[in-house]
């Protein structure tokens, strides 16, 4: 069935927090749009899993959103969008975003030298779905890329600024610095909000591509384009629901969203 109710939300998912940049991104250029968010916390890092793991969690949770008549699905996950992105564009009628196109597009035009660095978890470095997207805009654009699992780690526990993560990111990002990248796609919803770290390690010299505000604005040309964009004049509802009742705290969903994040809901997988 095609969704062609505008009054209907947006779904979004993301094996933990990380996706609440991309809403965040989302709710302030569409300011009256409805938005469920799904963070996948009980079975995050998606990063390590294998490929066929993290596809049929992806399908779950994709599944569910849909019973929720959503009009446009977000993959705000790049691990999820490497594993079934393909698959989920056939099984679905509604329109899906990924985080991996906006990201590409974006660096693409930020370069000046013509060599991009990627960060994101071993999943997304592994599958060449950056690469792939790369080659679609037929750009002479080189791609350095280097995963950087641990990262997701220091997030998730609130951790954005601490001497030990300094350490890790000079060690992980080392080699992009001497492969001479002017810029670096952040591949990983999760590395926002270690760019503090990550930018004094790179230097001023390099530009970083976070990829939540070029999604939304490619969430907005989809609804548009399809007459999907809300009539509604009001504040848009949020609702917020992980898998686990230890994941999305409310002081790590304020620290990533801000005052939008309210009341979390639990839905465990095991009692669907």
């Amino acid at each position: 069935m095609v969704v062609s109710d505008a009054a209907h939300p947006i779904g979004m998912f993301d094996s933990g927090v990380g996706g609440l940049t991309v809403a965040r991104a989302v709710i302030d250029l569409l300011p009256h749009e409805d938005l469920i968010y799904f963070g996948d916390t009980a079975r995050c890092p998606y990063g390590p899993r294998a490929a066929d793991e993290v596809r049929k969690f992806a399908l779950e949770i994709m599944d569910a959103l849909v019973e929720e008549e959503v009009k446009l699905l977000v993959v705000a996950c790049n691990s999820a969008s490497s594993a079934a992105l393909d698959e989920a564009r056939a099984r679905y009628a509604v329109p899906i975003v990924d985080v991996i196109a906006p990201g590409v597009k974006a660096a693409v035009a930020a370069t000046r030298n013509r060599r991009v660095g990627l960060i994101g978890t071993h999943r997304t470095v592994e599958s060449g779905a950056y690469e792939k997207a790369m080659a679609t805009t037929r750009a002479n654009v080189s791609i350095h890329a280097r995963a950087c699992p641990r990262f997701v780690e220091f997030v998730e526990r609130g951790d954005t600024s601490s001497d030990e993560l300094l350490d890790l990111a000079r060690e992980y990002l080392q080699p992009l610095r001497e492969s001479d990248i002017d810029t670096l796609i952040l591949g990983c919803t999760h590395y926002p909000l270690l760019s503090g770290v990550i930018q004094y390690v790179m230097g001023s010299g390099v530009v970083l591509i976070s990829s939540a505000e070029a999604i939304a604005a490619e969430i907005f040309a989809e609804l548009k384009d399809r007459n999907l964009l809300s009539r509604n004049r009001a504040m848009g509802a949020h609702r917020f629901v992980s898998s686990s009742e230890q994941g999305i705290t409310s002081e790590l969903g304020n620290r990533f969203l801000g005052p939008e994040f309210k009341d979390i809901e639990h839905r465990p997988w095991d009692k669907r």
